[in-house]
């Protein structure tokens, strides 16, 4: 054990420093080997497109948005015939019932005089005759509070503005973007609402989709959406529905709307691998001759925005670019001379 200590050990422990020095001089003096196969300045790896295989899934088309409870606007009565206001039968403040009696109006026709002949004395005579009396009862449209600002004696045309009923009804309301609309195209009459801080969700009814108020939504230029900073996309349409009758609500009150408007199931693929969004769009189709994609135009259906529903052009199975192909930055979509519909859409 002694020889081990005072000469092996020894003996290897040079030899390893040997052994190191010798590759230290090595690489100072041969260097690194910089062949053509390890040149750093080639690139190693490769650039690949990803792709989504189409699959059967289904798609329930719901559209989420926020609202608010709003009081009814007051339904205006107008007059129905042209004359006097002869009698007011209720006043401002009285609730009435749909088709009571608000007031009178009294129409006088003239009417030609009768003229008589005598042959005998050759004397033509002529009586007048008093005019025609007509009273219009003006009803009411709706029930409701009435505001009545018509006087007696009051004169009227056809469609003057002579009352007004406040239903004393709730409705909710909410406005739409773009793309909200395009999916609420056929739109069915009913959705669920759940109002914050108060009773349980509800259905809604009526529904009914217009046209935004101008200045909705993002305003002029669609302004800037204030938790993340971009633009914030301008409200096109407006949804309202009625609260039925029973349920507790209050003007002001905020609400959560949530609209179905169909259920498919089918060939489905990402939003994202898309070029449009409603009727027709484009994808691009992955081959082994072509796996950079080749565009085919495809029909859609129902979109829950992640995915939509392909209706035609596309088999389950078929590989499709996740995302579109972004365009060229040498290409000007805005010009018309450079407008290429495979990358501008």
């Amino acid at each position: 054990m002694g020889v081990m200590r005072r000469i092996v050990f020894p003996s290897l422990r040079l030899l390893v420093w040997a052994v190191i020095a010798v590759a230290l001089v090595r690489i100072a003096f041969a260097g690194a080997d910089l062949s053509a196969e390890a040149d750093p300045l080639q690139p190693g790896g490769q650039l690949v497109e990803p792709t989504v295989e189409v699959t059967t899934g289904t798609v329930v088309n719901t559209v989420d948005v926020a609202g608010s409870v709003v009081a009814d606007p007051a339904v205006p009565v107008k007059a129905t015939a042209a004359g006097t206001v002869s009698k007011l039968l209720v006043g401002t403040g009285q609730a009435v019932d749909k088709d009571a009696t608000l007031l009178e109006i009294r129409t006088e026709t003239p009417q030609d005089p009768v003229v008589s002949f005598d042959e005998a004395t050759g004397v033509e005579t002529i009586q007048e005759r008093a005019p025609k009396v007509t009273v219009t009862a003006v009803k009411a449209p709706v029930a409701g509070t009435v505001t009545l600002p018509t006087l007696v004696g009051q004169e009227v045309t056809i469609g003057d503005e002579v009352a007004s009923l406040a239903p004393g009804t709730l409705s909710i309301t909410a406005t739409l973007t773009p793309e909200q609309q395009y999916r609420l195209l056929n739109p069915p009459t009913e959705a669920q609402v759940t109002l914050r801080g108060g009773p349980a969700p509800f259905t809604c009814t009526g529904m009914r989709i217009g046209a935004a108020a101008a200045g909705a939504g993002g305003g002029a230029g669609g302004g800037v959406d204030p938790g993340t900073g971009l633009p914030a996309e301008t409200a096109s349409g407006t949804v309202s529905c009625a609260v039925p009758a029973g349920v507790t609500a209050f003007a002001g009150l905020g609400a959560d709307v949530s609209i179905t408007n169909g259920q498919a199931e089918g060939p489905v693929v990402p939003v994202t691998a898309v070029q449009g969004s409603v009727q027709s769009g484009n994808v691009w189709v992955v081959t082994p001759e072509l796996p950079e994609g080749e565009m085919r135009q495809v029909g859609l259906g129902l979109t829950d925005g992640e995915n939509v529903q392909v209706t035609s052009g596309l088999e389950v199975g078929e590989q499709v670019l996740q995302f579109i192909p972004v365009a060229d930055d040498a290409t000007n979509c805005a010009d018309p001379a450079q407008y290429d519909p495979a990358v501008c859409g």
